[in-house]
């Protein structure tokens, strides 16, 4: 009797295991208040909500402050051609001063089971680029986040530097044109695609799996979607709703 409930308890622990896991895009901010996406409020309220991680976007300005934006421009301002002093004149809609990652890590760091998902965005050049993973990853080695931090990319460019720099921080690829063999042979840790990559290449979750990648899908806010994800063995979502995906 005793081998069979611990039995039922390691299956639980692998059921557990493989269960598809929820990460907040740009953070939990169609919340209850909402707040602003990529705002210290939205990291926190992902943090209350316990999901695996948050999601959230990494720019630089002209005089080389690391910002969380997701879009170029912040206000009306571009944000890779103004200062930190300009672009820090205009809040954030919710009220909050314009977010600096060391901001954003400082908020991160007082949840560690929450993970830090860091989409570093592409920019106009290689080099620029470069020049912001080399700050971005120095920054999180430099606060002691390098076991909570994960990273994602839509420039293969990008992808690859992290991994050069440490090869052992997980990094997923996001524009959806490599296909799980391709991931594999840029040595990338997995593919964080649009779930329509995945309705339109349905072995390529099973495929990945196979390969030992991770899985990843954006940005599912239809529960019809995150079942048909899920039923196919997906290992994590990234969505706007995650406070009604957690539970199913």
């Amino acid at each position: 009797m005793k081998n069979f409930i611990l039995g039922l308890a390691v299956l639980s622990t692998v059921l557990m295991k493989a269960q598809t896991q929820i990460i907040a895009h740009r953070g939990y901010f169609q919340a209850q208040p909402p707040t602003t996406e990529n705002s210290i409020k939205s990291l926190e309220n992902a943090q209350k909500l316990k999901v695996y991680g948050s999601e959230f976007d990494v720019r630089m300005t002209k005089d080389g402050v690391l910002v969380i934006n997701h879009d170029e421009h912040h206000d009306k301002m571009e944000i890779s051609e103004t200062s930190f002093k300009e672009l820090e004149k205009v809040k954030l809609s919710n009220g909050e001063k314009f977010p600096t990652l060391k901001d954003y890590l400082k908020q991160g760091k007082k949840d560690p089971s929450v993970k830090l998902i860091v989409e570093i965005k592409p920019d106009k050049t290689p080099e620029i680029e470069n020049e912001i993973t080399q700050k971005t990853i120095k920054m999180i080695k430099d606060m002691k986040l390098e076991s909570q931090s994960e990273f994602i990319s839509f420039s293969l460019n990008i992808c690859k530097e992290i991994k050069k720099l440490e090869p052992t921080f997980k990094v997923q690829y996001l524009n959806g044109e490599l296909s799980p063999e391709q991931i594999k042979k840029e040595g990338l840790d997995g593919m964080d695609y649009h779930y329509s990559v995945f309705q339109k290449n349905p072995t390529w979750i099973s495929e990945a799996k196979t390969l030992g990648l991770i899985t990843n899908s954006w940005t599912v806010n239809d529960a019809a979607v995150y079942e048909e994800l899920k039923k196919q063995g997906i290992g994590f979502v990234t969505t706007n709703i995650p406070e009604q995906l957690k539970n199913k």
